[in-house]
């Protein structure tokens, strides 16, 4: 069973590294290089086909792997592939939330000195094991992550964490356009629905929000935005979408798709009113903006429709529809794809030279949360110009 994995694995990276030519070309300087010699990489993200390209290129850099994937969106395939190439990899796809947490504690206690930490889980096992100290620096994937660096670990991170989100060029290219195509895409083929036409509510208008708000729109779908900030909100009524508050959406909505980072975006109150067979979606990355404890908790009956669909009856003869039990649709759903290769090729060439930074200059770097190096930001776009082929 574990070589069929590993074949399977094998022929699809064949397809995704030949179209990550970003990577390619840094895996070669890379090896050339070797900025990651001596380090031991801990990582804690997605681990798909995209994902382990960009292990290939950190490992051909000097580096040595120990990683864990995020809950439910581990690929098996995939980590019998890395594990076959050298690599630690704990996890699978049907881990328990219970057994997430063991990996992610086992990345930990192998004792990385560089992080690559998706939702901030790595750098709070660091700190909670009292290894701070010996951390050279890392490196943070999510807006979700970065929230948690910047408010709940304020203060205790005493070594430079780079957050990828920050960056414009992950915003524009990852987040707006690949995470709105592909949330768009995975909802068409989760639940074999028409778009167009229908009533979607969006909460949250930073960039994954706009993209998919943008993407629904040009699918021809009506969309209304849910936004706190006044100014977010503001630029949403004038790109020409519905603004107002969620419970003044929840009779209107069909399909509510979560995108802030925030947990509860969708709970008890909202639950109580929303209209009888609405659609409750998440794209974030934690499973908590949608709020599934307190949505069984009020339920009189559930059914599982499909591994990504199910049913759950309300009090006053109505029922929502749960996706992917609230986890980030486009990577926990049935066959999941995830970003477009060419955005991760972009994505993921973030962290490989903003890792780069942290290991060979991270005293040129502050303590704590920080945006990309600007001249990274720009290196990296003039590399993607290219790529693209944009002056023809």
């Amino acid at each position: 069973m574990t070589s069929e994995l590993v074949a399977r694995a094998a022929a699809r990276l064949t397809w995704v590294r030949s179209r990550m030519t970003l990577l390619a070309a840094v895996r070669a300087q890379f090896a050339a290089t070797q900025p990651f010699a001596g380090h031991r990489i801990g990582m804690s993200l997605h681990i798909e086909p995209k994902t382990a390209v960009l292990l290939e290129t950190l490992s051909a850099g000097g580096a040595e792997i120990v990683a864990t994937g995020n809950h439910g969106s581990t690929q098996d395939d995939v980590v019998a592939f890395l594990r076959e190439q050298g690599m630690t990899i704990f996890g699978s796809r049907d881990d328990t939330l219970e057994q997430h947490h063991a990996n992610v504690a086992a990345v930990v206690a192998a004792e990385p000195d560089i992080l690559l930490d998706n939702g901030a889980d790595l750098a709070a096992g660091i700190i909670a094991s009292g290894r701070a100290g010996e951390i050279v620096g890392g490196t943070e994937e999510t807006t979700s992550g970065g929230y948690r660096l910047r408010a709940e670990m304020a203060g205790h991170v005493p070594f430079p964490i780079v957050v990828i989100n920050d960056s414009p060029l992950k915003a524009i290219g990852e987040n707006k356009h690949a995470v709105g195509q592909s949330v768009v895409e995975s909802f068409m083929r989760i639940t074999n629905l028409m778009v167009p036409g229908r009533r979607f509510v969006v909460a949250g208008y930073g960039w994954c929000g706009r993209g998919v708000a943008h993407y629904l729109r040009a699918l021809g779908a009506k969309v209304a935005v849910v936004e706190v900030d006044d100014i977010k909100a503001f630029e949403a009524a004038l790109d020409g979408y519905r603004v107002a508050n969620i419970l003044d959406l929840a009779e209107w909505g069909e399909v509510f798709i979560t995108a802030t980072g925030h947990p509860q975006i969708l709970g008890t109150e909202f639950f109580d009113v929303v209209a009888d067979g609405a659609m409750l979606v998440n794209c974030g990355h934690f499973p908590w903006e949608i709020d599934v404890p307190a949505l069984r908790a009020c339920s009189t009956s559930t059914t599982e429709i499909d591994t990504a669909i199910e049913r759950i009856d309300l009090p006053g003869d109505r029922h929502v529809t749960l996706i992917a039990e609230g986890r980030m649709m486009n990577l926990a759903g049935r066959e999941p794809k995830g970003n477009s290769i060419e955005s991760m090729d972009l994505g993921f060439l973030l962290q490989a030279l903003s890792l780069e930074r942290v290991a060979t200059a991270a005293g040129t770097l502050e303590p704590g949360a920080q945006p990309v190096p600007d001249t990274i930001n720009r290196e990296i776009a003039r590399r993607m110009l290219a790529a693209m082929n944009a002056d023809r």
